[in-house]
């Protein structure tokens, strides 16, 4: 099996407050085999020079949509689904390329697309798939227009239709989360509040009755899924939250004892800052309505003020952006808003080692150990001391490995 040994190094595991010199990496196949501050003996191995660079695990994006490829994602309904399999491809070359090596699609990527990655087809990070997100009439998940009286047409044609599922009452909703296990899901989206970029819905709308969340949660567990929830007010968390959500999305109306709900019951929050900043800057030129560009100004007052409650709480945050299609290129900036809260070495941890808690797969991912799989990346300096490493579309990562595999080596 090929070996490749990283030297020359500063080396940061997330779990450390700053990088370390003198360390060596060696790797095995698709997985970090040795990891040592004394030089690793490896005659076969192909050698890499890292320069003094701080070599480091690949970053994990929790909240992505590869399927959502339009700012303005009514757009999507004049888009078929081969079209939107290459806008996706496209995309997902972005978030590798930025250094993301996992990411969670929370609505509308399926096994296609994952197989397609996972095969070689189709450069992109690792896929965590939701399926089709689930939601009431009506909802945040609703893709109908007002005068679609008879339901939308089939999904070959309108890809809104194919990213997005409406399902009624504990028994539909029990259906609907079988079928995208069925179809592979690797965790459950639910919609328990309004949402910015639908058009009909009130943001503190509560969605999801109890009965209809405790339906899928309850599913997902019998299936070994979870379920992740769309909710921004502190009335849609908590209700989530009673009835078996393990991770709230956005949650950026929270408060302080909805906060203490989510630790007591060991779930998770994933943020998304930069995806309302990006909005309120550049989303009208894509055709966002005033509508909903007001509800986005709602949701981006309580941005970061979410972060602070959560940090005082002790709730464990992953790192997310939800960016809509063109806008995707500012998924780095996320690191530059929640510095306004938190300290370098915080984000980082949040999106690397509470990433692969939160894709459950703790220890293989968001790490740099002995058995943990080999996503990788080196970077142009100290990412905690500078921050703004991470942007520039990677311009400032010569190296990307996911699976012990280069995506990108300018090294020598």
């Amino acid at each position: 099996m090929s070996q490749i040994l990283f030297k020359n190094m500063n080396l940061l595991d997330p779990k450390w407050d700053e990088p370390r010199g003198g360390y060596e990496v060696l790797v095995e196949g698709d997985t970090i085999r040795e990891v040592s501050a004394r030089p690793i003996k490896s005659a076969g191995a192909k050698v890499v020079d890292c320069g003094k660079r701080t070599l480091m695990p690949g970053l994990i994006d929790c909240h992505v949509h590869v399927f959502l490829t339009e700012v303005n994602i009514r757009n999507l309904e004049n888009v078929p689904l081969t079209l939107l399999t290459a806008k996706s491809a496209e995309l997902m070359r972005g978030m590798i390329d930025r250094g993301f090596t996992t990411v969670r699609d929370t609505g509308g990527a399926d096994w296609g697309i994952k197989t397609a990655v996972e095969s070689g087809l189709i450069a992109g990070p690792r896929l965590f798939i939701s399926g089709k997100a689930i939601g009431p009439t009506g909802g945040h998940s609703d893709s109908r227009r007002r005068t679609d009286y008879q339901g939308a047409p089939c999904g070959c044609c309108n890809a809104m239709v194919y990213v997005m599922a409406v399902a009624d009452g504990a028994d539909a909703v029990r259906g609907c989360v079988r079928e995208q296990m069925r179809q592979g899901a690797d965790q459950i989206k639910i919609m328990c509040s309004g949402g910015v970029a639908s058009p009909y819905d009130p943001l503190d709308s509560l969605q999801y009755s109890e009965a209809e969340i405790a339906a899928a949660t309850d599913e997902a567990k019998n299936f070994g899924r979870y379920v992740l929830a769309h909710a921004y007010t502190p009335e849609a968390i908590t209700r989530a939250m009673n009835n078996g959500v393990r991770t709230i999305e956005h949650g950026n109306l929270i408060d302080d004892k909805s906060a203490r709900l989510i630790k007591s019951k060991g779930g998770y929050m994933i943020a998304n800052l930069v995806t309302y900043f990006s909005m309120k800057e550049r989303a009208a030129q894509f055709g966002m309505t005033a509508d909903m560009l007001a509800k986005n100004d709602i949701v981006l007052e309580g941005a970061l003020r979410s972060l602070e409650i959560c940090k005082k709480a002790g709730v464990k945050v992953g790192y997310g952006t939800d960016l809509l299609g063109a806008l995707q290129v500012d998924q780095s900036q996320e690191f530059i808003h929640r510095a306004k809260v938190l300290k370098p070495i915080e984000i980082i941890r949040q999106a690397t080692t509470v990433g692969a808690e939160i894709v459950r797969m703790e220890g293989k991912l968001g790490t740099v150990k002995p058995g943990a799989l080999a996503d990788l990346i080196v970077v142009d300096g100290n990412p905690v001391k500078n921050l703004k490493l991470f942007l520039d579309q990677g311009a400032h990562l010569p190296m990307i490995m996911k699976g012990g595999k280069f995506h990108k080596n300018a090294l020598k």
